[in-house]
């Protein structure tokens, strides 16, 4: 059954999840996915069996970022459904540089898994996904 905990949880989540972006904290953002997990960006697939196999590719993800001038990540949560222990999430994202002008914008689809009553990162599929 959902409740609204559910998603207040779910949101705070990705501000978890944008907070670690904004740190460029690669360790924490791989904290957040449960394991393997998968990752569809530029047209294929990549799984990750452990957050030391996720965190070489959320660091070539960082230095783009940090590349761009990125400092700020901002999302909006588009459409959120949750079934039992799934939930499936839109989330358009603008980063920003320090100027406030948006460096990279995209979406994301997520899956999301609650494992031990924390909602945690199944997968990823990336729309318009900043380059690596």
């Amino acid at each position: 059954m959902t409740t609204n905990t559910d998603e207040i949880a779910i949101r705070d989540l990705f501000d978890t999840y944008a907070a670690a972006f904004d740190d460029f904290d690669a360790e924490a953002i791989a904290g957040l996915f449960a394991y393997p997990t998968v990752i569809w960006q530029f047209d294929r697939g990549n799984m990750f069996d452990t957050d030391e196999d996720l965190i070489e590719n959320i660091e070539a993800l960082l230095a783009v970022l940090d590349s761009e001038g990125v400092v700020h990540s901002e999302y909006v949560v588009e459409s959120l459904s949750i079934s039992g222990p799934t939930a499936l999430v839109a989330v358009s994202w603008a980063q920003e540089r320090s100027n406030g002008d948006v460096a990279l914008a995209f979406t994301c689809h997520y899956h999301l898994v609650n494992i031990d009553e924390e909602w945690t990162i199944a997968s990823i599929f990336n729309v318009n996904a900043p380059e690596t």
